[in-house]
């Protein structure tokens, strides 16, 4: 425990909050929430041989923390999960990519709205339904919906129909084709069918396709009837479940992959579709701890809350009553209701909720262990082709990145084992070779900083240089005489045909098409090359932006370098108002007027060419 940890440790209060761990670089390492922030933070540091070696290792790496009051158990809920999200702390159980997961979003908000798949959530007025994990079956179930309902899918609306209205796949709105009334009918049925609520979208589409036909509006009719065709069709392999109401049922698995918690959605008493979810930093925690965790992380990003959700375990009676709480809070109306049932239909759905977990875990063991014993076998294949002593089990490559000399990079990818460690990954900014293209002054200056001074039993087991004999030739000048390595094998991968040029050998090894070892190589190859690229990119970029604000009058260096700390991008700089370039570190109003006086200018001058 340090001095700092001690003297907070003091001043503990004892209302209810959220308590932020950090280590000793200021990395959020934990996030937890508490009803009397004094007792619970207390806790960890007090005598460990109880607490679990999870903890241990968290509280080992505590530095500092902060918290956070609430004025209640809610609050501090919703606050620990949005810390969570945010920050993704390596002790806490966390959804694993939850920030990939897409969203249907439906343009209420719009005078004739869209329906397509996003990846943000906005308060901007409009309906999300999600999160889902398969993007491939999302994208199948948009495009049905697409096929039911012709609505359209363009940004803002042209003056005359478009190809999408020629090909029966939009009713244009644009242009008066479909009255106001019809499209808003399509985007009920839309959002019922969402829902899942499957029964009311056909009596919906059957009452419409009645009034059509009194009117005499043959066509409209015949395209109503079609719609309800579709959607009986999608109906007929929704099986009954539970009865009528919503509710989503939990199942939960464990094994060597991980923690798997599978979700069964049930609208109207049908069930509508399901999605899995695995969850990291898990392992040592219990399944009431995961089910807590679990549900505090997905239900505050889901769009949609049932009146019920069915576990597989019992979960603390405190913690029940608070989500309950907060999930009422987050319908908006109405009860919510945690169960855990013991017998009946509901038992039976949680059961095969919880049997599908267990499968998908298993297919994913499977999965990995293939992955395994192929990528194990590149290296150990790899080795045997190079006439290694020992399989390359750790490997380091490294690329060269310029544009005609300037901003030179270098990459250095790491791959233990056949798979990328992104935690060795490094980048170096090379200073000999700029203003000039030399990649054989930056192999040698980038081998330089990281071979010489290196313990031998640091050392990789291969070396992969990308380029050809003249890189090899640089690198190995810089490891065998500069920093005295002389055993470490290292190789050339040429730019092209994956030839492999090895030291003192003329003619290079030439990889077999199809195999595991060369299908390594061109992923360790590319690994390089992407993140060299990236970083040339960014370099190329700050230097952009600089040469444009270098016109300004009264921005220099420190004050060029302050915005692009502040703003980030060269658009974010241009679009800022005077007020806001003045909140900038160092910014004065003078230099800020000066830069929205020159971005006007340029953008006049753009007007009138």
């Amino acid at each position: 425990m340090t001095d700092l940890v001690a003297e907070k440790l003091k001043l503990l209060p004892d209302s209810p909050g959220v308590y932020i761990m950090k280590d000793a670089r200021g990395k959020i390492i934990y996030v937890g929430k508490a009803i009397v922030l004094k007792n619970r933070v207390r806790q960890y540091f007090q005598s460990s041989r109880n607490q679990a070696p999870k903890v241990r290792a968290m509280v080992s790496h505590v530095a500092d923390f902060e918290t956070i009051m609430t004025a209640n158990e809610v609050e501090s809920l919703i606050l620990e999960a949005n810390l969570i999200k945010k920050h993704r702390p390596r002790y806490n159980i966390r959804l694993k990519d939850d920030k990939s997961y897409p969203y249907v979003k439906v343009t209420v908000q719009e005078e004739y709205p869209r329906v397509f798949i996003t990846r943000r959530v906005l308060r901007d007025g409009a309906r999300y339904f999600g999160p889902y994990t398969n993007v491939t079956a999302l994208r199948d179930s948009l495009k049905l919906l697409k096929r039911l309902f012709p609505l359209r899918t363009c940004r803002t609306m042209p003056d005359r129909p478009c190809l999408e209205y020629h090909i029966k796949r939009c009713l244009a709105p644009c242009v008066g084709k479909v009255g106001e009334e019809d499209y808003h009918a399509m985007i009920r049925a839309v959002l019922l069918f969402l829902e899942g609520r499957t029964d009311d979208v056909e009596r919906e589409l059957e009452h419409r396709m009645a009034l059509a036909a009194e009117a005499y509006h043959f066509e409209t009719a015949a395209r109503l009837r079609d719609q309800l065709t579709a959607v009986r069709k999608a109906a007929e392999r929704q099986n009954i479940v539970t009865g009528a109401g919503d509710q989503d049922a939990l199942g939960m698995a464990r094994s060597a992959a991980g923690v798997c918690v599978q979700i069964f959605f049930i609208r109207g008493g049908k069930m509508i579709g399901r999605e899995h979810f695995l969850l990291r930093g898990s392992e040592e925690e219990s399944d009431a701890d995961i089910l807590r965790a679990f549900l505090e992380q997905y239900y505050n990003q889901a769009t949609f809350v049932p009146r019920e959700v069915l576990l597989p375990h019992t979960i603390d009676d405190a913690a029940r009553a608070v989500i309950e709480q907060w999930l009422a809070e987050k319908k908006g109306g109405g009860k919510v209701a945690l169960l855990t049932p013991q017998r009946g239909t509901k038992r039976d759905i949680v059961t095969m909720a919880t049997g599908n977990a267990e499968k998908f875990l298993a297919d994913e063991e499977t999965r990995r262990s293939l992955a395994d014993e192929a990528t194990l076998g590149a290296v150990e294949e790899l080795g045997r082709y190079l006439g290694l002593k020992k399989p390359p089990r750790r490997m380091e490559c490294f690329d060269i990145s310029h544009n005609q000399g300037q901003e030179t990079v270098a990459s250095m990818v790491v791959f233990e084992d056949g798979m990328p460690k992104k935690s060795d990954y490094r980048r170096f900014k090379i200073r000999s070779a700029e203003g000039k293209p030399d990649d054989f002054l930056s192999m040698r200056e980038v081998t330089t900083r990281r071979y010489v001074g290196l313990p031998e039993d640091e050392l990789p087991d291969l070396i992969i240089i990308d380029g050809g004999k003249g890189q090899l030739s640089s690198a190995l000048e810089i490891i065998r005489n500069e920093a005295g390595h002389k055993d470490v094998p290292v190789v050339g991968l040429a730019k092209q045909f994956e030839l492999i040029f090895t030291e003192g050998n003329s003619e290079p090894v030439e990889l077999p098409r199809r195999s595991q070892s060369l299908y390594l190589v061109q992923r360790i190859r590319d690994e390089a090359h992407r993140f060299a690229i990236t970083f040339h990119r960014k370099l190329r970029g700050k230097r952009n932006l600089v040469s444009v604000l270098d016109h300004i009058v009264g921005v220099g260096p420190k004050r060029r370098q302050s915005l692009w700390s502040h703003f980030g991008t060269l658009d974010k700089i241009k679009a800022a108002s005077v007020d806001e370039l003045v909140a900038a570190p160092g910014m004065n109003r003078p230099a800020a007027e000066a830069i929205v006086h020159f971005f006007d200018a340029q953008r006049a001058l753009r007007g009138k060419d």
